[in-house]
């Protein structure tokens, strides 16, 4: 009789999640989900596709998500509303950034790249840090920390999550490290559409050469391409790499004006990839198919 109550327990469907957790961004939703296991029910508020540098909830998000505990944002100033979600949210949730004590590169923005005209300069923090294996690896103790704060009782589940998906992190960055060793040095320069790929550049010793800024919608004026083609050149660019999700028009006039290859397109902010694995294997796949000399 024991055996046939066992039995029918294990045919029975697992219970319910224990807190249920909001994202703010695919990435961050994928690591929830790996740090959560079955106690946490992750909802994707952004969606696989959205766009994490467009994206703002409204109240229809808000009352979709019902009785979440826990909001997850990337943070470093990429989801500009977070004053206003803390303020609607109250004390019913709590809104945790990931990325938010994570060592940011700091970006400067120069609309006029010229020396003498400094009141068109700006710094703010690349928020794009999950490119850094490194900062992935710290962020995923982050989220468990995040989710033991909301869930007391599932601190050790989340500890122990933690550590397992660290120990994977840590096989991705050997067989990223050991794809890229076939790159020579010479050969590290990476020409993107937008300025998103800093931290990978800086983990791996490559030059960042991001031909808009920030922002996929910062376009160069003639001037400003007519500089960014003499780089390409003086650089010696192997390839210029398109992005997923951006506009890839004023890629086609650099390739076409330089002559330099289009290399295949990049996944910057996690949009439309099923894991973060997935997203780092197929990037270091691309760059080092674009920069690689061929056997």
């Amino acid at each position: 009789m024991r055996f046939v109550v066992a039995l029918l327990a294990s045919l029975l469907p697992l219970s319910a999640a224990e807190l249920k957790v909001a994202s703010l961004h695919p990435l961050v939703g994928d690591l929830a989900r790996q740090v959560g296991g079955a106690r946490v029910e992750v909802v994707d508020l952004i969606g696989k596709n959205g766009d994490p540098h467009h994206f703002e909830p409204v109240a229809a998000d808000l009352e979709k998500v019902g009785d979440v505990k826990l909001y997850l944002a990337s943070g470093m100033g990429l989801e500009s509303y977070l004053t206003s979600l803390r303020g609607i949210v109250g004390g019913k949730a709590t809104v945790v950034e990931i990325g938010k004590d994570l060592p940011a590169i700091e970006e400067e923005d120069d609309h006029d790249h010229g020396a003498e005209d400094h009141e068109h300069h700006h710094h703010e923090q690349d928020p794009h840090w999950w490119h850094s294996i490194d900062l992935f690896r710290r962020a995923t103790t982050a989220t468990a920390e995040a989710l033991s704060a909301a869930d007391p009782a599932g601190a050790e589940s989340y500890t122990k999550n933690a550590a397992a998906y660290r120990t994977k992190l840590d096989e991705l960055q050997r067989w990223s490290r050991k794809e890229i060793a076939r790159i020579p040095r010479e050969r590290r320069q990476l020409a993107t559409a937008h300025a998103a790929f800093a931290y990978f550049c800086k983990d791996n010793g490559f030059e960042a050469i991001p031909l808009q800024g920030l922002n996929r919608e910062q376009m160069p004026d003639p001037k400003q391409l007519a500089a960014l083609i003499t780089k390409l050149k003086e650089h010696k660019v192997a390839a210029i790499f398109p992005e997923k999700e951006s506009n890839p028009k004023i890629l086609e006039i650099l390739t076409k004006d330089t002559g330099i290859k289009a290399g295949k397109p990049l996944y910057a902010d996690g949009s439309g990839v099923d894991s973060y694995e997935a997203m780092i294997r197929h990037n270091v796949s691309a760059i080092v198919t674009g920069l690689a000399p061929s056997p």
